[in-house]
């Protein structure tokens, strides 16, 4: 497309799109349980709930009617030097159903900040703890944390989506990216944790915090790991005196079949991230939890010992108060019991599939909770895949190599099998791809 024909399309400037070639974006008008519609009247079964947050479909009525409430009350007031109740409230949820000892919460307005807020408070935790040289992280190659600056700095360098940038980055350093599955047996997960050892041998002198999203990287190409890694890397946080930051951001809230990636290893990160599902998808906000050994490092009577962070909206009462509703309807609609059935369909229908997996372009076929990934062994083999899947009454959004699905929870097994297939019938389609 002329760059000149671009003037008739809308003044939105669309994520991750090349303005010379996009098309006009499809218009959505509304949208009811895990489907959207289409200004051109379509209805779209969304498999991938609007990027992983719209847990509970669209328009459910509860998240809604908390919403109106919330907006006749209180729609907004800054947490700087005041309090309100639908803020004390969540806070004391999240305390709750977090694993054991994440006892303080610290809201911001999206996963990327929230994960802003957790590394400013692993280095400025070990600043107060007489460790001023603790100020570069470690993360783990196939990561993706945010695109905002610091967050881009703790992508995978090589093949995340951030390149461009890496002259402008600050400079940190990155561990292997665990191999084992999810299913492997502890001494399977040896190599990994032998080679994040060696990271932390090396750097821990200046190494304030280990970041990982536990057990599903998640935009980095959905690569699934092992609890027992987690389990390992607690330990050897400890030992090194690192602190362990868990990015919940896309696992938490039963992404992976427990309310939180951690629960699989039953351990507790010193700082947790957390978005996305916080509000079913319903408003942006974000919580960082923390222990109290990092907490308490804040209290003090130097005036380096305020934490120097405060986004305008964190702790948003609406948002506050439909992220209660969006719990509260998990827990008592048994979404746990929900995603274990999501995931026996997308095994049955994907894992199980040998044709599938047989298939010349297919590199690998994996399910953890309601979470299913195809991985091709190129891009190329996926080319046109969203306008095929659209065809078909499906909203398919591959990220490169890899097609998946992270459906809404509340998607029955005949829309998920519909899903599934939609996904199984691009590789049996006659012709070339594309």
């Amino acid at each position: 497309m002329p760059p000149s024909s671009t003037r008739s399309l809308s003044p939105v400037w669309h994520p991750y799109s090349h303005l010379k070639t996009q098309r006009q974006m499809p218009r959505v008008i509304g949208g009811e349980g895990p489907r959207f519609i289409l200004e051109s009247g379509e209805t779209l079964l969304d498999a991938t709930c609007s990027w992983w947050c719209m847990i509970h479909g669209y328009a459910h009525p509860r998240l809604v009617r908390a919403i109106q409430q919330q907006a006749g009350e209180l729609c907004h007031v800054m947490l700087g030097g005041l309090t309100h109740e639908p803020a004390d409230r969540l806070a004391r949820e999240l305390v709750r159903v977090t694993p054991e000892g994440l006892n303080h919460v610290f809201f911001s307005d999206s996963g990327s900040v929230g994960m802003e807020v957790a590394m400013k408070m692993a280095v400025q935790y070990h600043q107060l703890s007489g460790r001023p040289g603790k100020h570069r992280l470690l993360s783990l190659m196939k990561a993706y944390h945010g695109d905002t600056a610091g967050c881009m700095a703790v992508c995978d360098p090589e093949e995340g989506m951030h390149s461009l940038f890496a002259g402008y980055l600050p400079q940190h350093h990155f561990a292997p990216a665990p191999t084992a599955p999810f299913d492997a047996e502890p001494e399977a997960v040896t190599t990994d944790l032998a080679a994040l050892r060696q990271m932390l041998e090396r750097h821990h002198h200046e190494i304030a915090a280990l970041l990982m999203e536990p057990l599903l990287q998640a935009a980095g190409g959905l690569n699934m790991t092992s609890p027992h890694y987690l389990l390992g890397a607690r330990r050897l946080c400890d030992e090194f005196n690192v602190l362990l930051v868990f990015d919940e951001v896309a696992t938490g809230f039963g992404r992976t079949g427990r309310l939180f990636a951690a629960d699989h290893a039953g351990i507790t990160p010193d700082i947790m991230v957390l978005s996305k599902g916080l509000t079913g998808g319903y408003l942006g906000h974000a919580a960082t939890l923390a222990t109290d050994q990092v907490h308490d490092a804040f209290i003090g009577d130097t005036p380096d010992h305020a934490f120097m962070h405060g986004p305008t909206f964190m702790g948003n009462p609406l948002a506050c108060r439909v992220a209660l509703e969006s719990l509260a309807v998990f827990e008592e609609e048994d979404y746990l019991g929900k995603i274990a059935a999501l995931n026996r369909v997308l095994r049955e229908e994907l894992v199980a599939d040998e044709v599938l997996a047989a298939h010349p372009a297919v590199a690998d076929v994996r399910t953890l909770g309601a979470t299913a990934v195809i991985e091709t062994h190129t891009a190329a083999d996926l080319a046109g895949v969203a306008d095929w899947a659209r065809e078909q009454g499906v909203w398919l959004r591959p990220i490169g190599r890899w097609l998946y699905t992270m459906p809404a929870y509340i998607t029955t097994e005949t829309d998920l099998r519909r899903i599934t297939e939609v996904m199984k019938g691009w590789f049996r389609r006659p012709g070339p791809r594309g």
